[in-house]
C-alpha cells in the first residue's frame, strides 16, 4: 500500500487559492455595470497577486518534490542467525542490523560471507539461500557498493530472490573482500548520501568482527 504524501495539499494550496481568487475577480468584473479607475487598478493588482500565487505553487512542486512511494513488503518478519557463530559475532550483527532497520528505510537485511548466510533480519524473503549473482559478485570483486535505486527497473533484480518480492530499492555493501550486506528498502530512491556513508561505516566495523571468523572452504 502506497504511503500518502502528507505535503501534497500544502504544495497545491497556492495554486488553488490563485485560481479561485482569479475566478472571483473575473466574476466581479463581469457583474460590475460601471468600472471606475480605482476598481480597474484593484483588478490589475489582484490579477498580479493571483498569478504570483499560482507561480509559487508551481515552484513548490519542484522545490518540494513528492516523497517516494513506499510499499508494505510481502513476507514474514524474522531474525535468523547462523548457529555456528560466536556470541560476540552474533551480538555485533544484531547491533548493526538493529541500527539499520530503525534509522533508515531498510526493511530487509541479508549478510552473506564466503558461501554462508550469516544473518537474515527484517521482512524475510521466501528463499533462505543466497547464490551471489552478477551484481553481488561485482561488489565482492571491486569492494565497492552498488545502489539500485529502483529495483523494478533492473533486469538483474531476479538474483535477489532471497529478498521480499516487492523490494523497491537495494544496496549491496561489501564487508571486506569475502562478505556482503544486502539491504532491501520499501521505497525507491529513498537512501540518502548520508545513509550510504553510514552504511559503509557500519560495514567497516563489521569487517573487523567477521575477519575473526575462521574461513571454511565453500
Amino acid at each position: 500500500m502506497a504511503k500518502p504524501d502528507q505535503n501534497q495539499v500544502l504544495r497545491q494550496l497556492p495554486i488553488a487559492v490563485g485560481i479561485i481568487a482569479g475566478s472571483l475577480l473575473m466574476i466581479n468584473r463581469l457583474l460590475t455595470p460601471t468600472l471606475t479607475d480605482s476598481q480597474a487598478r484593484s483588478d490589475v493588482l489582484g490579477v498580479i497577486l493571483c498569478a504570483l500565487l499560482i507561480l509559487i505553487g508551481l515552484l513548490w512542486q519542484q522545490v518540494q518534490p513528492k516523497s517516494p512511494d513506499a510499499v508494505t513488503l510481502t513476507g514474514e518478519e524474522g531474525f535468523e542467525l547462523a548457529p555456528d557463530l560466536s556470541d560476540a559475532v552474533k551480538t555485533e550483527l544484531a547491533w548493526a542490523t538493529h541500527l539499520l532497520l530503525t534509522n533508515t528505510v531498510t526493511r530487509s537485511i541479508v549478510v552473506w560471507q564466503n558461501g554462508q548466510v550469516l544473518l537474515r533480519r527484517g521482512i524475510l524473503g521466501k528463499n533462505a539461500q543466497v547464490k551471489p549473482g552478477a551484481i553481488v559478485q561485482r561488489v565482492l570483486n571491486t569492494r565497492k557498493p552498488i545502489y539500485l535505486v529502483n529495483l523494478n527497473l533492473y533486469p538483474g533484480r531476479i538474483e535477489f530472490d532471497y529478498l521480499p518480492e516487492n523490494t523497491q530499492g537495494v544496496i549491496c555493501q561489501p564487508i571486506g573482500s569475502q562478505a556482503v550486506m544486502i539491504l532491501g528498502a520499501n521505497a525507491p530512491r529513498s537512501y540518502t548520501q548520508q545513509d550510504e556513508a553510514w552504511i559503509a561505516g557500519i560495514a567497516d566495523k563489521l569487517d573487523l568482527t567477521l575477519s575473526q571468523l575462521e574461513q571454511t572452504p565453500s
